[in-house]
């Protein structure tokens, strides 16, 4: 068994990990950055598609583009990178210390830090978690892994394709499989709105006229050695199906784009908080965990609708670990609750402190227009022509916004212009 001794740990290679790992390394700290697979990129690398980076690094590029430009500031930033190395788990001892015991190539080892930066992603809802019955016959893909065939191995899953859930990745893979020359026979959304960008909603569906069935569900699968054709029905307000309503869509594949989950397992055997609402921990404004010297960043802390989000995430978490190592610990403050008010159905992070400059990523509800994004204890009340439950809003919040108020706790909420 191996020892290597850091400041800090970070786990996961995507956008979130390689900018926390970088931005550790400039902060002067010493990083090892641990990925399970053989090169770092995550899942941008296998999206060629274009829409990454306007936010984060002022161009539009393609998410291989983008992961490369991640890739080669880690590079020049003298990190510590683990590739095919799996974190089995994580231990703290004695003053906080970490110990991330780790399977790799060259055997187990156990990397000693002060500081972790959990970065792990999500992971895709499954056809099993979505309640749809029916056979089981090939021809059913997650919508990553039917990019993952396209993108990185040039195969075709099928020729004519449903596709179940609105969410962004199955958008793209809509026109993805328009692009082949497959047909797609229609995307299918349970919700009474869908669940990606509008954009997307424009560029891949109407762009190619492609069918969105919104209020819907594939309630059955059917096919022996390979889907034949799945039966949807419409859904009333309780997202039930109803009877009656059920019309069957010949195909030979199915793909699922029923949304992500954090990634957070390793968090919730070490006795993280979960909040329930975005499925990751529950964290500060400098992203630490309810476990001190542990932070989060990224699709693992919560789902964004941007990719520039996770990486401007795994820095925030970098700014943090810099303050646990210094510091020996974050300062005691008084932390200040956020908490969603109406028509919002999270707010991250959960706890503010009122003395630096803070981000805070929510997502609403249900869909409005011509509305005030409003946080009253501050005093801030900001128009939005629209608000939609798939895109992130986005508030900066100046230290100095927080000098003028006094509060005991932030209530982030969304009401009618008036």
């Amino acid at each position: 068994m191996r020892e290597r001794n850091c400041d800090t740990v970070v786990i996961g290679g995507g956008p979130a990990g390689m900018a926390a790992a970088a931005k550790s390394a400039e902060l002067g700290l010493s990083v090892v950055l641990i990925e399970n697979r053989d090169l770092l990129g995550g899942i941008p690398l296998q999206c060629i598609h274009p829409g990454f980076g306007l936010h984060y690094l002022g161009e539009d590029l393609t998410g291989t583009q983008f992961a490369y430009r991640l890739i080669d500031r880690v590079e020049r930033s003298g990190a510590e990178v683990m590739l095919k190395a799996h974190v089995h788990s994580i231990d703290v001892e004695a003053h906080d210390e970490k110990v991330v015991n780790v399977v790799a190539p060259e055997g187990v080892v156990k990397v000693r830090c002060k500081a972790v930066i959990y970065a792990a992603g999500a992971r895709e809802r499954t056809l099993f978690e979505i309640g749809v019955v029916g056979d089981r016959p090939a021809g059913i893909f997650t919508a990553g892994e039917a990019q993952l065939l396209m993108d990185l191995y040039g195969v075709l899953p099928g020729r004519e394709v449903v596709i179940l859930g609105s969410g962004d990745v199955g958008l793209i893979m809509a026109r993805r499989f328009a692009l082949e020359g497959a047909k797609v026979k229609a995307v299918v959304e349970i919700l009474p709105w869908p669940g990606g960008l509008m954009r997307n909603v424009v560029q891949c569906l109407k762009d190619f006229d492609i069918p969105l069935l919104l209020s819907h569900a594939v309630v059955k699968i059917v096919g022996k050695r390979r889907v034949e054709k799945v039966v949807v029905a419409k859904v009333g307000e309780d997202l039930r199906p109803l009877p009656g309503t059920e019309f069957d869509i010949p195909c030979d594949t199915v793909v699922i784009a029923a949304g992500l989950r954090p990634n957070v397992d390793l968090l919730e055997r070490m006795g993280a908080a979960i909040d329930p609402a975005t499925g990751g921990p529950v964290v500060n404004e400098l992203l630490e965990t309810t476990i001190p010297g542990v932070f989060a960043a990224g699709n693992a802390l919560v789902v964004n609708d941007l990719v520039d989000y996770a990486a401007e995430q795994g820095e925030r978490a970098a700014e943090g670990a810099k303050l646990f190592v210094e510091n020996s610990g974050l300062p005691t403050v008084g932390w200040k609750r956020v908490e969603p008010s109406r028509n919002v159905r999270f707010a991250v992070p959960h706890y503010i402190s009122g003395e630096r400059d803070v981000i805070v990523y929510a997502r609403v509800q249900k869909p409005e227009r011509n509305v005030m994004v409003q946080v009253p204890e501050l005093g801030l009340r900001r128009f939005a022509i629209a608000v939609r439950p798939a895109e992130m809003i986005r508030l900066e919040l100046s230290r100095s916004v927080f000098e003028r108020a006094e509060f005991e706790k932030l209530t982030l909420g969304v009401v009618p212009r008036g």
